[in-house]
Order: structure tokens, then C-alpha cells, then sequence
């Protein structure tokens, strides 16, 4: 059997909002318009789409390709448990103890200023590093290790 790639998914009130914050944690960019459009308003409105459905999803991706592209939908309900799949950010790799958490704790700061929540800091163990567990604007929790 030949390796897949993989979409993750996020059920969501505000496509365009999550994919921006995503991109900016990330480093990822929003999925072009396809060819022959400057915009995606642009190409929905040629495809006759309702204004009002005009942000009922939106993707992003890394800029080079390499990970997996992000997918927001949105769905009436809102967020009701805790998530059983989470995405781990990997904010200081190669980084342990005191250098690791000062790098964790220097990116949750600038990920709080962009509407994340902090949720809360597991401390390090005898086997495991320090890693804090955050939620994006709409509450899905991540983790920054």
C-alpha cells in the first residue's frame, strides 16, 4: 500500500477567522483561488454562490507543500467536549528544561495575542519534557511541545 497524505478537519462557527489564526501559528498560507480568478470572492461569485455561504469553509497549507493541509467547516453547532484528536505544535524542538520552557512559554504569549487561551502547563516529568496545552478561538485545544 502506497503512504497517504492527510487532511485534518475542524468543525467551526467562522471558517475564514480559524484559518487565519492557523496560518499565523503556523506559517501557513490560504489555499489559492483556483486559475482564472484574482480572488475567491471572485470565483464564488462567478459560481453563483450565495454571499451568505461565502464563509462556510476555507483551507490552508504550508507554503512549500510539505504537512498536511487544514480544512474549516462550518457546522451550527458549537463545540460541546473535549477534543479526542488534537494537533501538537512543535515549538522548540530539540530544546529541554529552562530553554525548552521559556520557548514554550514565549510562543504561547504570542499565540494569546492572537486569540488563543491558554489552558494550562503540564510541567516536565522523569519522561517527559514541559508542555503547555492551549485552545485555539473557537476552543479546540492544541498543544505547544
Amino acid at each position: 500500500m502506497s503512504v497517504r497524505t492527510v487532511q485534518v478537519t475542524f468543525d467551526c462557527a467562522d471558517p475564514a477567522a480559524l484559518s487565519a489564526f492557523w496560518c499565523a501559528v503556523l506559517g501557513y498560507v490560504v489555499d489559492p483561488p483556483p486559475p482564472g480568478f484574482d480572488s475567491w470572492p471572485a470565483a464564488l461569485e462567478s459560481w453563483g454562490v450565495p454571499e451568505s455561504e461565502w464563509n462556510s469553509r476555507s483551507a490552508c497549507g504550508a507554503p512549500d507543500g510539505d504537512g498536511p493541509r487544514l480544512f474549516f467547516q462550518r457546522v451550527p453547532e458549537p463545540k460541546s467536549a473535549k477534543n479526542r484528536v488534537h494537533l501538537d505544535v512543535r515549538a522548540a524542538p530539540g530544546l529541554t528544561g529552562e530553554a525548552r520552557g521559556d520557548a514554550l512559554e514565549a510562543e504561547a504569549a504570542r499565540l494569546v495575542a492572537l486569540g488563543a487561551t491558554r489552558v494550562r502547563r503540564l510541567d516536565a516529568t522523569p519522561t517527559e519534557e514541559v508542555c503547555l496545552v492551549m485552545a485555539d478561538p473557537e476552543g479546540n485545544e492544541f498543544c505547544l511541545d
